[in-house]
């Protein structure tokens, strides 16, 4: 569910935003047209082509819808633990997350050497995040949300660094540009990553030279693990609340509920 924790997902990011920014942040609000021209032109400085910058942002427009919805975005996970996880971990998932676990459990058993990261938890991910690919991870066109929220001059410099690193996902050929849609704030694939967050712990996992967590099975839980190694996660650690495995799952979102209810549901997918 991208949407629901959509504020919170950005607060965590806000520091590998702010590195993928322009140097020189094309100045918000005003005539739109006229800021996505500023923008363009550091694209390019920053190494974009003017291919991909006109294919992707060529008659782009700004959309109110996103505005909105980033302004209700209040008071994000308001329940309690007992609440919300009735709410994201029922028998069914747990069933089918099982099912990935068995399915899967030689890619899940290459993931943990190289990572260090338990297949419940990313799993568990995967589950929360899309069902498992098979749920919602978003239809917004991806360069009009980010275009739009980096327009906005509440966190233009956040915003503008996403929409580069989006213009750098599709320059290095990870996607095409009809896969660059997604959520509310540009979020792509089955574990709804930011495209700061796709460029900084993407992983070809697969080996076909692209990083797609949108399509590869493969690129999507390694790149999940890869995320969670990097923000510090310690092989064969517990995940439970307090511990460095715990905090480690911060960079993937800063809610203690939702962390709390990774734990639980990887809990559940190994009979725990």
């Amino acid at each position: 569910m991208p949407n629901l924790r959509l504020a919170l997902k950005i607060c965590a990011v806000g520091g590998a935003l702010l590195a993928a920014a322009p140097a020189q942040a094309a100045r918000c609000g005003g005539d739109f047209n006229t800021f996505m021209s500023a923008f363009s032109a550091e694209a390019a400085q920053a190494g974009v082509s003017q291919g991909v910058i006109s294919q992707a942002l060529g008659g782009v427009t700004p959309d109110p819808a996103v505005l909105a919805f980033d302004r209700r975005q209040r008071g994000t996970f308001n329940k309690t633990f007992e609440q919300y996880v009735a709410t994201r971990v029922g028998p069914g998932r747990i069933k089918t997350g099982r099912a990935m676990l068995q399915r899967h459990a030689s890619l899940l058993s290459r993931i943990e050497r190289q990572f260090g990261v338990p297949p419940q938890i990313v799993v568990a991910i995967w589950g929360l995040e899309s069902d498992f690919g098979k749920g919602d991870i978003g239809k917004l066109p991806v360069f009009r949300v980010l275009a739009t929220m980096a327009h906005d001059c509440r966190r233009t410099e956040l915003f503008q660094g996403e929409l580069l690193a989006a213009l750098k996902i599709v320059q290095r050929g990870d996607l095409e540009l009809r896969d660059m849609v997604g959520a509310y704030a540009g979020e792509l694939g089955q574990t709804q990553f930011l495209p700061s967050s796709y460029i900084k712990y993407g992983v070809d996992f697969d080996g076909n030279g692209h990083v797609d967590l949108r399509h590869s099975v493969p690129d999507v839980l390694a790149s999940t693990a890869n995320l969670l190694k990097t923000a510090g996660w310690r092989a064969g650690g517990s995940y439970e609340e307090g511990t460095p495995n715990f905090e480690a799952m911060r960079e993937w979102n800063r809610a203690l509920v939702y962390r709390k209810t990774i734990g639980y549901f990887a809990d559940q997918l190994v009979g725990q």
